[in-house]
């Protein structure tokens, strides 16, 4: 529509701006249907259309006339195969060369005939008759070369040299074909193999004979090619098809056997199966690395870069093999660090704790009982902050603790009475944790070499009931880690001593991420990672000492690994301690923009308000009322009341599943068959469970279920049965 309004007379358009009489001849006022092109048009299919369909989903068209990159790929191949045919020409000739020799030596000295009379235990009959023959074919052999020698003289002088040229190049040509690569060729069996590094990206059958080799597939199976062997990054990538009833998960397990079949060190090759709906349970991706993606020194954590970060984003935490950045979400989860002594499980934790320094909304606990100075700049950034390992350190993360379950139910309260606009689930939202009337913030526990305040002995008493410290602070953690991280709690502990007995296996259960760098032995792995991770083809005993920081990282949530990664090898960045300080400079400057500055980084450091009573009612025992009151009365019978001691916290729901019987006869040094009667008379009777063996294969072992155990404990202290020995009377 025109500015100046103008109005249609016949025909014509008067314009607004013009005066009055005067009529503005614009043209032609034209009829129209007003069409509304929003509304979805039916799609026909073309012709080129259907072709394309055909082009893409056809099975006869190969794959590099489909995808760009799997055509680039290809043309280089075909560059790479040129550039090499003069060599591989020539190197066929002299096979050739090498398969007649061997072939006129056995047709000269008669061997067949020699072999059969051997063979026939009459060579010493034979051998005049062997003799002559070998004479007579040595006789023809010279009179060939003769008869050649004169043949080509006689060429050259009468046509020239152009006749010998076109017979030598047939009869290179036939030599080449004769000493070509095939399986079952004479010739073809050397006396020691060629190199195997790689060789698998030239010819796919040294990539079929790696899978044999490792027994993986049969003998008469082979692969099927997904995707042709592509470079990516620093070494190869290649997407093949096992055959039918072959897994991917058998893959994965034995990547040590295929490594050796490929002739490279298993951190060099990565075997992933391919998930999704590109993938199926027969499907592998492989990725194998030039040399040690390790051995090259690790890069600086970018979050040096950055002005700020939000806590709510994953942190950047390292690069795997492939060298793309993986980084480690923290918001709704929590993180187990373990490790031996001087493997970076420190640096691990600061890399974690980095990103949340950088918000100015997040609110930190950091308890360092390593009593060292790796921590001391985040008391910068710190609401709570400590550093030391005596008994007065651990009592005060127990009040710590303690505030923060108060402060977890608190937050479960208030989120009742909000609108579902402003809290829709009963989870913190980004909105919830940056508004400063709701006081919700994320708030992050790091507590270093955890292991001291769980072995803690020193005793407590809660409510009326009396317990270790140690015992104390498992509870809290384990609480901590079960209904904090929907209020905005992470948990993030680290420690050197990753056992049964130091970590309590139901906090170990409801820790999400794990990131285990070099322990002593596979069971220390499967504390940190998980049971049967092993099995599984993640076991961080075999990393090498020499490549420090590097560890196996189990997260809970999506990484550029993809979400259907069980586990990934992950070098972590390097954050010396002059760029820890300057990122915790950076921190405390934002919080005192931001106005978040509190506590211990505030020089607050008042003790914390305690509700002893609520939190004791929030984390109580799993059995009933009347069992644990009962239970504290009644004193077990032996050897009952020696295994609830020896498995401690495993025997809670969410430990151990059973203990073996040999583990329990040999820690408690009873002898075996009345040991088993005096457990079956509390109705604890010996079971074989399926365990994964030291080798990794799955073996049966005899022993006792912890729920039977738990049952007769609660049995005995609520009278059901007689401590004596024996079922009470009804």
């Amino acid at each position: 529509m025109n500015a100046d309004n103008g109005v249609s007379v016949n025909g014509a358009t008067v314009s607004s701006r013009s005066e009055p009489g005067e009529v503005e001849h614009v043209g032609p006022v034209l009829d129209g249907e007003l069409i509304d092109d929003t509304l979805p048009q039916p799609r026909r299919r073309t012709a080129r259309h259907r072709f394309r369909r055909w082009w893409l989903h056809s099975p006869r068209v190969p794959l590099w006339l489909k995808s760009k990159p799997q055509a680039t790929q290809a043309a280089k191949d075909a560059v790479a195969a040129v550039l090499r045919s003069p060599w591989r020409y020539l190197g066929a000739v002299v096979r050739g060369a090498v398969v007649g020799v061997r072939w006129w030596r056995r047709w000269v000295r008669v061997a067949d005939y020699r072999t059969a009379a051997e063979e026939s235990e009459k060579l010493a009959d034979k051998f005049t008759e062997i003799r002559e023959l070998t004479l007579f074919r040595w006789k023809v052999t010279g009179a060939v070369l003769a008869a050649a020698a004169l043949a080509v003289a006689v060429v050259d002088l009468v046509y020239g040299a152009d006749p010998l040229w076109i017979a030598g190049a047939t009869v290179s040509a036939a030599l080449a074909v004769l000493g070509r690569r095939k399986d079952g060729s004479p010739g073809r069996k050397p006396a020691l193999a060629g190199p195997r590094t790689l060789t698998w990206t030239m010819d796919p059958q040294v990539l079929v004979d790696a899978f044999r080799d490792a027994k993986l597939i049969g003998k008469d199976e082979s692969l099927r090619l997904v995707e042709r062997a592509t470079r990516i990054g620093d070494g190869w990538a290649v997407t093949v098809d096992l055959p039918a009833t072959r897994k991917a998960a058998d893959v994965v397990k034995n990547r040590d056997a295929l490594a050796s079949a490929l002739a490279v060190d298993e951190v060099q090759l990565i075997v992933e199966r391919v998930r999704g709906n590109g993938g199926h349970a027969g499907r592998v991706a492989m990725w194998v690395a030039d040399e040690d993606p390790y051995a090259s020194p690790a890069l600086r954590t970018p979050l040096l870069g950055v002005s700020r970060w939000d806590a709510w984003r994953p942190v950047p935490f390292g690069r795997d093999a492939r060298d793309r950045r993986i980084d480690l979400p923290l918001v709704w989860t929590s993180l187990l660090v373990g490790a031996i002594p001087r493997q970076g499980k420190t640096f691990a934790a600061r890399l974690a704790a980095a990103g949340l320094i950088l918000d100015a909304w997040v609110r930190l606990y950091v308890a360092d009982f390593k009593a060292g100075k790796d921590w001391d700049a985040a008391g910068q950034v710190a609401h709570r902050f400590m550093s030391g390992d005596e008994t007065e350190h651990v009592l005060a993360l127990v009040d710590w603790l303690v505030e923060l379950v108060g402060e977890v139910q608190g937050r479960f309260r208030r989120m009742r009475d909000l609108d579902d606009l402003t809290c829709p689930e009963s989870k913190v939202t980004p909105d919830m944790s940056r508004d400063g009337t709701l006081n919700m913030p994320i708030t992050a526990v790091f507590i270093d070499e955890v292991q001291v305040p769980l072995e803690d002995r020193t005793p407590v008493t809660v409510q009326g009931k009396k317990l270790t410290a140690g015992e104390y602070v498992g509870k809290l953690l384990t609480w901590l880690a079960k209904k904090g991280p929907a209020a905005g709690i992470v948990l993030v502990v680290a420690t050197q001593r990753p056992d049964s007995k130091t970590i309590p296996s139901g906090l170990r259960a409801v820790l999400g991420s794990r990131f285990a760098l070099r322990v002593m032995d596979w069971r220390d792995s499967n504390i940190v990672l998980g049971e049967q991770m092993n099995t599984r083809g993640f076991d961080s005993s075999r990393l090498l000492p020499s490549h420090k920081g590097v560890g196996i990282l189990r997260p809970d949530g999506d990484t550029a690994a993809g979400a259907d990664v069980l586990a990934m090898t992950v070098r972590t960045y390097y954050m010396p301690n002059e760029d820890w300080q300057t990122i915790c400079q950076q921190g405390r400057a934002l919080r005192e923009a931001a106005g978040t500055l509190s506590g211990h980084a505030a020089g607050q450091d008042s003790r914390p308000t305690l509700d002893h009573a609520a939190v004791a009612r929030a984390i109580g025992s799993s059995r009933t009322e009347a069992a644990t009151v009962a239970a504290e009365r009644v004193e077990l019978p032996e050897p009952l009341a020696a295994v609830v001691e020896y498995l401690g916290d495993d025997l809670e729901e969410g430990g151990r599943d059973f203990v073996p019987t040999a583990e329990l006869v040999e820690s408690l040094d009873v002898e075996p068959t009345a040991f088993g009667r005096q457990m079956g008379d509390y109705g604890c009777r010996p079971e074989r469970f399926r365990v994964p063996g030291e080798d990794g294969r799955t073996k049966q072992v005899r022993g006792y279920s912890t729920a039977d155990v738990r049952a007769a404990v609660d049995a005995v202290a609520v009278g059901k049965l007689d401590p004596g020995g024996g079922e009470d009377d009804p």
